[in-house]
């Protein structure tokens, strides 16, 4: 998978494709509304790439606090864009890597 429009055509299916990263997962689980589902897929991992998809769950969540600790985790600050820019631009980041 290329590109942003690939992956959202996976959003057209009831499960994600078992390729995906678990980054990419947790993505698709939040496109698909299931928020706690994305969560569960991060939550419990340690490495920067995780706690960055953990920061944006948490700001989505509205959880200020404990959204800036795991963008602090990443190595990174809360950027200063929609909740749909960052999701784009984190699907852009992990279909890179």
């Amino acid at each position: 998978m290329e590109n942003i429009a690939e992956f959202k055509k996976l959003l057209e299916k009831d499960r994600p494709d078992e390729h995906l990263s678990v980054q990419l997962r947790a993505l698709w689980y939040d496109a698909k509304g299931d928020w706690q589902m994305a969560h569960d897929q991060v939550d419990h991992l340690g490495d920067t790439a995780s706690a960055r998809i953990h920061a944006y769950l948490h700001r989505k969540e509205g959880d200020s606090w404990n959204a800036n600790y795991w963008y602090a985790r990443a190595g990174e600050k809360r950027p200063e864009i929609s909740l749909d820019q960052e999701w784009e631009a984190l699907v852009q980041r992990f279909l890179s890597v």
